[in-house]
């Protein structure tokens, strides 16, 4: 096998090798994102009910400030109802009491409401927390497994990357610049031999005059059809 042909293929080789460790690497993409996924969907809930929560204790807040005012403004009203002789202010008075009366009627039941929404919130927030934690402890091991495996894949191709280098400068610049220019432009293999008279490729017949220049002088051809670069076994 010619020389130049050697290296090409032991380069070719190399590369399938980095394609290969490649997608492993790609592979646990999809598992962390569930990992994620999984994790985020109850981190989502427990925000949720955290602001709904504190939105609801600012009601209550507000709530009980503008009851307090309220009742004192209801106490000046008895007062004041105490006070007057007159039938007609008398009758104004007691419908004011009365309105009043019925504010505070509904601020309170709106209060007790608000309250139980805020307890109701809590508990929910700790199960939220409580069930992220479990989460966060049931996807610990995988996570480390993940960890791990994603540790080797990269040695690995850091190996893989540096053998591909060394390999690489025993190719002729010319033949090299056109190997990755099709490697490139495929996602993959690069180099094939030719199956009978016709390109290991897409099948594509192969002039009897240049099979025969690439048997005799191990030349390397590109196929006119699919691109791709040929040479002959033999």
């Amino acid at each position: 096998m010619h020389q130049d042909l050697e290296a090409l293929l032991a380069l070719q080789a190399d590369d399938d090798v980095i394609e290969g460790l490649d997608g492993k690497l790609r592979a646990l993409g999809p598992r962390i994102s569930e990992l994620e996924r999984r994790r985020k969907a109850i981190a989502d809930n427990l925000a949720a009910a955290e602001a709904s929560t504190a939105a609801d204790e600012r009601k209550h807040r507000e709530l009980e400030g503008r009851l307090s005012d309220h009742k004192q403004r209801q106490e000046r009203n008895i007062a004041h109802l105490d006070t007057v002789k007159k039938m007609r202010e008398a009758t104004a008075a007691m419908a004011q009491v009365e309105q009043a009366r019925k504010i505070l009627i509904e601020e309170e039941s709106e209060l007790n409401s608000l309250a139980r929404r805020v307890s109701d919130g809590h508990k929910a927030i700790a199960a939220h927390r409580e069930a992220l934690a479990a989460q966060d402890a049931e996807q610990a091991a995988e996570r480390e497994t993940i960890a791990r495996e994603r540790a080797d894949i990269e040695g690995a191709l850091a190996e893989a990357r540096a053998k591909r280098m060394q390999a690489a400068s025993h190719v002729p610049k010319s033949i090299l610049m056109k190997y990755d220019r099709i490697r490139g432009r495929r996602g993959e293999q690069a180099i094939f031999p030719l199956r009978g008279p016709s390109c290991g490729h897409c099948d594509t017949a192969i002039p009897l005059q240049r099979r025969n220049q690439m048997a005799n002088t191990g030349q390397i051809e590109v196929c006119e059809a699919c691109g791709v670069l040929l040479y002959a076994t033999g």
